[in-house]
């Protein structure tokens, strides 16, 4: 059997099992699974590789995308360039690898919801944690500028108290790379002037579970556009998928 896995803290909210599950049975893989591991901290991943010998691959989320470096063997560019695994591959020799998907599955999702303009694109992105740090890496690629938002922001970053009306109205792209939303806590979203949202604003969230987010129903009241993570996550998972199958 080969044994596939996804590890985080809280794992409630995760559509992952149910995306790798349908896609064995598509394939008539019969002896592949693939299971939740809620780790209480990231060094319980040494225990959770010792009591599964089957491991074939695996995927990370909060609050792990940064802290799992120490146990793996090597980082590959992906990896590398963004600061932070959502991947692990367990290789033929022995080694464990950790990848980011990531860039790959937020950059297509984006290129298919955004439409670039004449005028340069700017972009505020609301978080600062691993996923944020994929978004950033996508953004620069595509030449995009953006600003960094987070409570305690670091160098340069912006706090929300700074974000006026004109400063969102001056950014027509705003991404949700933190966790406020996310099933259960369905009635959280990050402190905008939601109020400062035009049709002319297009509103990304990271977030897949629930379909809608509260950030998103704030820019649909708006006019806006949305779009909810599903899509990149479908991505960013076909993505591991080569990773973990590559001769």
């Amino acid at each position: 059997m080969k044994e596939f896995g996804l590890i985080g803290r809280t794992l409630k909210h995760s559509f992952s099992q149910t995306y790798f599950t349908q896609k064995f049975q598509d394939l008539g893989l019969e002896d592949y699974r693939y299971e939740l591991f809620e780790l209480p901290e990231a060094a319980d991943l040494a225990q959770l590789l010792a009591a599964r010998p089957n491991l074939a691959g695996l995927n990370v989320t909060i609050p792990y995308k940064e802290q799992i470096w120490p146990y793996l063997d090597e980082l590959a560019s992906s990896s590398a360039r963004v600061g932070a695994v959502n991947v692990v591959e367990f290789t033929a020799d022995g080694r464990r690898v950790g990848h980011n998907t990531d860039v790959t599955g937020f950059q297509e999702s984006l290129r298919r919801f955004y439409p670039r303009r004449d005028a340069p694109d700017r972009a505020l992105v609301l978080g600062t944690g691993g996923a944020s740090k994929a978004v950033e890496v996508a953004l620069r690629d595509l030449g995009i500028g953006y600003w960094l938002v987070s409570r305690n922001p670091l160098a340069n970053g912006l706090t929300y108290d700074d974000l006026t009306p004109e400063l969102v109205a001056a950014h027509p792209l705003i991404i949700n790379a933190t966790p406020l939303g996310t099933f259960p806590n369905v009635d959280d979203c990050p402190p905008l002037p939601y109020h400062a949202l035009t049709p002319q604003h297009y509103l990304f969230d990271l977030i897949y579970n629930p379909a809608e987010t509260k950030f998103m129903q704030h820019g649909l009241a708006a006019g806006a556009h949305v779009l909810n993570g599903f899509e990149m996550l479908c991505l960013q998972a076909e993505a591991a998928w080569e990773i973990w199958n590559k001769e």
